[in-house]
C-alpha cells in the first residue's frame, strides 16, 4: 500500500495519543502474533505496534515482516513503537486527505 506524505502526516497526527494494542516480545514474530495483528487491524485500522529486546535492524525487519503479513503500511517508526495502518473493507472510518495537498 503506497500513502503520500500527505496522507502520512494525517495518519501520524491521528496515531500520537494512541497506545500500542500489539507487543512483539522475545519469542519474535509468531503466528499467534500475526492473527492478532490482523485482527486489531480490521477492529482499529490505525494502531501502534511495539517491539522489545530487538536492536535496530532486527525491529525493522519484524515491523517489515509484519506489515506484509497482515498487508498493512508502516507509517512511521519511532524507536521501539511502530504505526501500522490498514483500512478497513468495506467501509474505512478513517477517510483520508487527498494524495496531494491543494496548491494555494
Amino acid at each position: 500500500m503506497e500513502l503520500s506524505e500527505n496522507q502520512l502526516r494525517f495518519l501520524r497526527g491521528k496515531a500520537h495519543a494512541l497506545h500500542p494494542l500489539i507487543l512483539i516480545g522475545q519469542a519474535g514474530l509468531t503466528d499467534a502474533v500475526g492473527a492478532e495483528t490482523d485482527r486489531v487491524l480490521a477492529d482499529h485500522e490505525l494502531i501502534k505496534v511495539r517491539v522489545r529486546g530487538a536492536d535496530r535492524e532486527q525491529r525493522d525487519q519484524l515491523i517489515a515482516q509484519l506489515a506484509a503479513r497482515t498487508g498493512s503500511a508502516l507509517v512511521t517508526r519511532i524507536g521501539h513503537v511502530a504505526v501500522l495502518y490498514r483500512p478497513r473493507k468495506p467501509l474505512p472510518r478513517l477517510v483520508l486527505p487527498a494524495a496531494r495537498a491543494p496548491q494555494a
